[in-house]
C-alpha cells in the first residue's frame, strides 16, 4: 500500500494561485472557503536584502492528526495510505475538527453541512489521475507520490534532499507536506505560518463533558419516568382489587 505524500519546491512556486483554482473547480468548494491556497509571506529585510516566499495551505494528512482525536463521531479517520478522509455521512459539523487543525486546514461547508477539506484528491486517485493541483501548477512546483517508493521523486526529494516538514517541537503532528527550497526562503514559511495548538477538546473530553452527562441525565430520567409508571400501576392496581373486594 502506498503512503502519500507531496512535496512544494519553493524555488519553482511563483504565486500563481492556479493549485487553488483548480482545485474549486474540482470540488465545486463554496465561495469565500478554500481547500488549497497560496499565502506570502509578503516582503521582509531591508532593501537591497529582500526576499519573500510563499506556502502551499492545505491539509497536511498527518501521521498524528489532531482532527481525528478530536472528532466526536469518528467521522474523521486516517487510511492505510496516509491519507485523512472525511465521512460525510457520519460527520454531525460540530466543528472540532476545524478548531483542533495546527494548520488551519478545514471548513463547514455550509452547502453539505459537513466538515471539509482537501484529501489529496482522493477520488482522482481511484481513478489514476494526480490531484488537480498537481495536474495544474503552471511552474510544476508541486510533486505527488508514494513516500516509500525509493524511486518516486517524492522519496528523493524528502530523502535525499531534504525536504522538511512545517511542524515545531510543540506542534509535531507529522505533516505530509514537504517544503524544498532555498534554506533562509523554507525558514522564512516556517517562520511566518507555524503551526498551533488545537483548540478545540478532544472527543475523549467531549464525551465527558458533554454527551456523558446527557446520556446519563436521559438514562436517569427514562428509568425515573420507568420507576414512576409501575409504582402508579402497582397503586392502581391494589385499589381495584381493594374495591373489588368490597
Amino acid at each position: 500500500m502506498a503512503r502519500y505524500a507531496m512535496v512544494v519546491d519553493m524555488t519553482r512556486c511563483v504565486g500563481c494561485q492556479a493549485c487553488a483554482v483548480a482545485c474549486d473547480k474540482e470540488w465545486n468548494v463554496p465561495l469565500g472557503f478554500a481547500r488549497t491556497h497560496i499565502q506570502n509571506t509578503g516582503v521582509v529585510g531591508t532593501f537591497p536584502r529582500l526576499a519573500s516566499a510563499f506556502r502551499v495551505a492545505q491539509c497536511n494528512q498527518c501521521d498524528r492528526p489532531s482532527c481525528v482525536e478530536a472528532c466526536p463521531t469518528g467521522a474523521t479517520a486516517r487510511g492505510v495510505d496516509g491519507i485523512v478522509r472525511i465521512d460525510r455521512g457520519v460527520c454531525i459539523g460540530c466543528g472540532y475538527c476545524v478548531d483542533a487543525c495546527p494548520y488551519d486546514a478545514r471548513f463547514l461547508n455550509l452547502d453539505t453541512s459537513t466538515a471539509d477539506k482537501c484529501d489529496f484528491c482522493a477520488a482522482r486517485l481511484d481513478r489514476g489521475t494526480e490531484p488537480a493541483c498537481v495536474a495544474t501548477c503552471t511552474g510544476h512546483a508541486k510533486y505527488f507520490g508514494d513516500l516509500e517508493d525509493r524511486s518516486s521523486e517524492v522519496f528523493h526529494m524528502v530523502f535525499d534532499l531534504g525536504a522538511r516538514r512545517l511542524q515545531t517541537n510543540d506542534v509535531a503532528v507529522g505533516p505530509n507536506v514537504y517544503y524544498l527550497g532555498r534554506k533562509a526562503d523554507v525558514d522564512l514559511v516556517f517562520a511566518k505560518f507555524p503551526p498551533h495548538p488545537p483548540r478545540s477538546a478532544t472527543a475523549r473530553e467531549f464525551w465527558s463533558r458533554i454527551v456523558k452527562p446527557a446520556v446519563v441525565a436521559a438514562v436517569t430520567a427514562s428509568f425515573a419516568g420507568q420507576a414512576i409508571a409501575f409504582f402508579y400501576q402497582l397503586n392502581k392496581g391494589e385499589k381495584e382489587e381493594q374495591e373489588g373486594k368490597e
